[in-house]
């Protein structure tokens, strides 16, 4: 339940008393005066998704709408206002939604403090290949409140919350790469690490450096979740997590990408972090939209032309969104072709004769890079074997297969996992 307190002048107050008595409303009136005007300060609880309702409606009969006017929480409430609204989806009010998202985003200090930490720690959980340790740093981040900000901001066209949005966004996640790339060398150069440790094939990393459509969908996830955890009466510090996920590690396989001097890792991680934030700001502000949050002035029907022009910061916002989102599903849609082909490959060199009795553990396909900066293919496969067989000739048939697969030069590299089988 909300608690909302409104101070209105006289001149409005026979008009306020009859909305609320319309909808049945119990409230409190208190006479009040001050700077020589005569005034009420009028308190009821209202269900968070009957607010904005009430208010329009209050500001359609003449209450200014630039009103005093309070919105707090309460456990419970012991009046009656079940004539108040018919219930739907527990959305909260314009107000609130605004006041949510401004109180989830951290100071200058804290945020990006806080983005270092968390870069430090996911970059020493994807080097210990160790899933806790990366989950520990997206409890730690504080990226939600950025990327709500900005959804919040393009969805309602206010324009200081697109720019800190996406302000604290890019400079946020620069930061973290930064920050991890240094930790990198620092770990790399300080003996902590072995300096010749392939950290391609790390499974931590592995996982990370290969956009594909699973990474596209938990960005999508992420923000569809945040903006419904922010958007109604849900909390949302859970999804904050979600939201970490689908970008920290990312910006921490570009930091040792860096650090050890691997174009491929580092492109192929900075792919998928473009990917998976432009994926966050998109579904949080489709998911505000869909729930009926608008600019405070937009008007009633089909939006026109000039709709457009008139709301610069939200059009300008998604323009650019989509534009971000295209161009790396390009690149992800390629990798995903060419992982599809190695994927089919592999298995029919597989199902022959001569390699029954193997068993495919994993594949992995080296990111390709971009049109203007193509890397070569290396296509890792891990398989089981019997103890004491050998297949010399794999890797080979395996390079002869997946070569015009793809129609693109690769090199192949095969792990054998040696396996004994006792009884029946």
């Amino acid at each position: 339940m909300r608690l909302i307190q409104i101070r209105v002048v006289d001149d409005h107050l026979e008009a306020v008393q009859t909305v609320l008595d319309d909808r049945e409303i119990d409230y409190v009136e208190t006479e009040e005066k001050s700077n020589d005007e005569e005034a009420s300060l009028f308190q009821f609880p209202l269900p968070p998704e009957a607010v904005d309702e009430v208010f329009a409606e209050l500001e359609a009969a003449g209450m200014d709408p630039d009103r005093y006017a309070v919105i707090g929480s309460v456990e419970t409430s012991r009046s009656n206002q079940t004539a108040t609204t018919e219930r739907h989806d527990d959305r909260i009010s314009h107000d609130e939604l605004r006041g949510r998202a401004i109180g989830m985003n951290p100071g200058s200090i804290t945020y990006y403090g806080m983005t270092i930490l968390s870069a430090v720690v996911a970059t020493a959980g994807l080097l210990l290949d160790s899933p806790a340790v990366v989950v520990g740093s997206m409890v730690i981040a504080p990226q939600v409140g950025s990327a709500l900000t900005a959804s919040v901001g393009t969805a309602l066209d206010d324009r200081a919350l697109v720019k800190e949005g996406f302000r604290d966004q890019i400079l946020g996640l620069s930061l973290a790469v930064v920050s991890a790339a240094a930790f990198g060398m620092v770990l790399r150069y300080g003996g902590f690490v072995p300096s010749q440790l392939r950290v391609g094939t790390v499974q931590q990393i592995s996982q990370r450096i290969s956009p594909g459509f699973l990474s596209m969908a938990v960005g999508i996830c992420a923000g569809a979740a945040g903006a419904f955890g922010l958007a109604t009466a849900l909390p949302v510090s859970l999804v904050g997590v979600m939201i970490a996920a689908a970008l920290i590690p990312a910006a921490a396989a570009v930091g040792i990408g860096l650090a050890w001097g691997l174009p491929p890792v580092a492109l192929g991680a900075g792919i998928l972090l473009v990917v998976n934030a432009a994926s966050v700001n998109l579904a949080g502000f489709s998911v505000l939209w869909g729930l009926g949050f608008r600019p405070w002035d937009w008007p009633d029907g089909e939006p026109t032309l000039g709709t457009a022009r008139k709301y610069v910061p939200t059009v300008l916002a998604l323009a650019v969104l989509l534009a971000t989102f295209a161009g790396a599903s390009t690149v992800t849609a390629r990798q995903m072709q060419v992982e599809t082909s190695v994927n089919d490959a592999v298995e029919e060199v597989l199902n022959e004769a001569a390699y029954e009795r193997l068993r495919l553990l994993s594949v992995r396909t080296q990111f390709g890079g971009v049109s203007i900066y193509q890397l070569d293919r290396e296509v890792t496969v891990e398989v089981s074997r019997p103890d004491g067989e050998v297949y010399p000739a794999l890797a080979g048939r395996l390079d002869a297969a997946i070569t015009p697969a793809i129609g693109q030069e690769t090199s192949v590299e095969v792990t054998f996992v040696n396996r004994q089988t006792e009884g029946a």
